[in-house]
């Protein structure tokens, strides 16, 4: 079997290490060839052994910590979760499981990272944390918050009230995490310069969003033309983070849930990354991690 692994813009020299010592000790642990030109790493071996050399050499160019000759060939050494962690001007927010640890460098990996799980894995939470750690760092330049307004399909006419008071309870939860992350004076200027943007998701339709940090959260109750929509805003420089939770879905029977759809649509898209997070994630009280396990223990009898 062989593998090309592209450089992606690393520095060869760093990649390979001082006289090719990271190489050797690739080829020595697990009895393959290596060789690196036109800016590519090549990994020739038996099929196992190339795959797992593949995962230690992806994890050195995403700068990973792997222990080399304790790597179990064929199986990838799982990292901790310690040490991964978030700063914004309020919190330092640390990653406290391993699937938070893997959502949090998956966005800082892809351009597009869709999160799935139950309440309380940190879904929302980490990618309002991440956005404004962007955003300080200059990395984008805006951030846009979005949720679909109601949860079957936007339908805000017989709510009293200007559309603002209509929508407000359903976008609450985005101004929660802001609240948590940047000083509140900060959060009322950034809303007034539009350097952030909470909006229901309708608003979306027909803009072009460069530059910008966007999430789309409840997308479990997004239609697929939703989805669709919303994913092509993307722009050029932007992020884009979607998170849900597919065994919460209040669209009508009848209408299919965008979020479970693109699972299979855009599995196999580079630049698109699915993380799902499950109860072992939930950093909520412990009662919820029991009461999560008791209603999938439902759903599969």
């Amino acid at each position: 079997m062989k593998v090309s692994i592209p450089l992606a813009g690393s520095d060869p020299t760093k990649v390979s290490g001082f006289q090719d010592e990271f190489f050797k000790k690739i080829q020595s642990r697990f009895g393959i060839i290596v060789s690196m030109r036109n800016d590519y790493i090549h990994l020739k071996g038996e099929e196992k052994k190339v795959k797992a050399a593949e995962k230690v050499v992806r994890s050195r160019l995403n700068n990973e910590e792997y222990d080399i000759e304790g790597a179990v060939i064929g199986e990838k050494k799982r990292s901790t979760h310690s040490g991964v962690s978030i700063s914004t001007p309020k919190r330092l927010i640390k990653a406290k499981s391993s699937g938070q640890s893997e959502y949090i460098k998956s966005i800082d990996r892809h351009d597009i990272v869709v999160s799935i799980g139950p309440a309380g894995t940190g879904k929302t939470y980490l990618a309002v944390a991440k956005a404004v750690s962007f955003l300080m760092e200059k990395k984008v330049e805006r951030l846009i918050l979005t949720r679909p307004a109601v949860e079957a399909g936007e339908s805000l006419g017989f709510l009293p009230g200007a559309i603002e008071e209509k929508v407000d309870p359903y976008l609450r939860p985005l101004y929660d995490a802001l609240n948590d992350f940047l000083p509140y004076d900060r959060i009322r200027r950034y809303l007034e310069m539009k350097t952030i943007e909470v909006a229901p998701l309708a608003y979306m339709r027909g803009r072009t969003l460069n530059d910008a940090f966007i999430i789309l959260d409840e997308a479990q109750n997004t239609t697929g033309m939703q989805m669709k929509m919303f994913l092509t805003r993307m722009g050029w420089r932007s992020k884009v983070v979607v998170t849900g939770d597919i065994t919460q879905v209040d669209l009508p029977p009848n209408v299919f849930s965008g979020l479970i759809e693109i699972q299979h649509l855009l599995k196999n898209i580079n630049g698109i990354e699915f993380i799902y997070l499950s109860e072992k994630d939930v950093v909520r009280h412990n009662l919820v991690q029991k009461i999560i396990k008791a209603y999938e223990a439902k759903n599969t009898t």
